[in-house]
């Protein structure tokens, strides 16, 4: 963060899901670019657990518990913010979720609306919300991610992919029906552990090798979206940005050929799956 483009020092920024992961590794690197931060997530405990551990030193975070799936909390999250730091800035829509691997008919229907009440209402709710706050002001930046599925169908994983293409569609759409408005629309491309629907959970075992060849650790892209959040992409709206690069991506395999030529032992990725019955044993004949 050399450059003083890049800094964000005084912006105050919404995360949504931003107490473990890349949400909560977004938090540490505003902060430490120079901004304030508000997080939050569906448990207010685990809201507080984020800020004791972001506040080291006094820096300047809050948080609170939020249901992007309601669009009361989401704006009762944008009032905390203005609240507790005098104004919004960036708003990070990163609260996602995925439903049990498996074939669309056989995920429980609930698993398969929780994914549209996060990922696509909660981009929706996130979205217009801070619109409605940073348009007026003609400044401010609105980040939403993507992720596997965004640009073309994904078997087994359709309620996630499919949420993901609308988020990439309904970003664009926003970005041009808002160009020249001051406020940048941009989105970016993005697992520990995962539900199978039970007969799939071994279709699971090869993102094992995925995540050890490709997988990196949340700091890097939370960097990436400092720099969305940036003066450094002031004046520009629809800019994506790849977290995984082709380069990291290029990296990776002879990297893993280096490891077993040298016979290092391998990077230890488990992926925690849990096992849910399939929706097709409920069906009534």
């Amino acid at each position: 963060m050399s450059d003083p483009q890049t800094v964000v020092d005084g912006k105050v920024a919404v995360i949504t899901g931003s107490t473990r992961g890349l949400g909560l590794a977004t938090a540490a690197a505003m902060l430490d670019a120079g901004a304030r931060v508000i997080v939050s997530s569906l448990s207010s405990q685990a809201v507080d657990k984020a800020i004791t551990g972001l506040a080291e030193g006094g820096r300047p975070v809050d948080g609170s518990a939020c249901d992007v799936g309601d669009l009361s909390q989401v704006e009762a999250l944008l009032s905390f913010a203005v609240q507790r730091f005098g104004r919004v800035d960036g708003w990070i829509n990163n609260a996602g979720l995925s439903a049990p691997y498996g074939p669309t008919a056989q995920v429980p229907t609930e698993s398969f609306e929780q994914v549209v009440r996060t990922n696509i209402l909660g981009t929706y709710h996130g979205s217009v919300v801070a619109l409605r706050h940073l348009l007026p002001l003609r400044r401010g930046k609105l980040i939403n991610l993507l992720g596997c599925g965004d640009r073309q169908p994904v078997p087994l994983q359709n309620a996630y992919a499919s949420s993901r293409a609308w988020v990439r569609n309904f970003t664009l759409a926003l970005s041009r029906e808002f160009r020249g408005s001051g406020v940048g629309l941009m989105f970016t491309s993005m697992i520990d552990r995962a539900e199978a629907v039970e007969g799939y959970e071994h279709r699971l075992r090869p993102l094992e090798t995925v995540m050890r060849l490709w997988g990196q650790p949340p700091e890097g892209p939370a960097e990436r979206l400092v720099w969305l959040a940036s003066a450094a992409t002031d004046g520009k709206t629809g800019l994506e940005v790849q977290l995984l690069t082709r380069r990291a991506m290029a990296v990776g395999v002879p990297r893993e050929v280096a490891r077993r030529e040298s016979h290092r032992p391998r990077r230890s990725v488990m992926l925690q799956t849990r096992i849910v019955p399939s929706a097709l044993e409920h069906t009534s004949h």
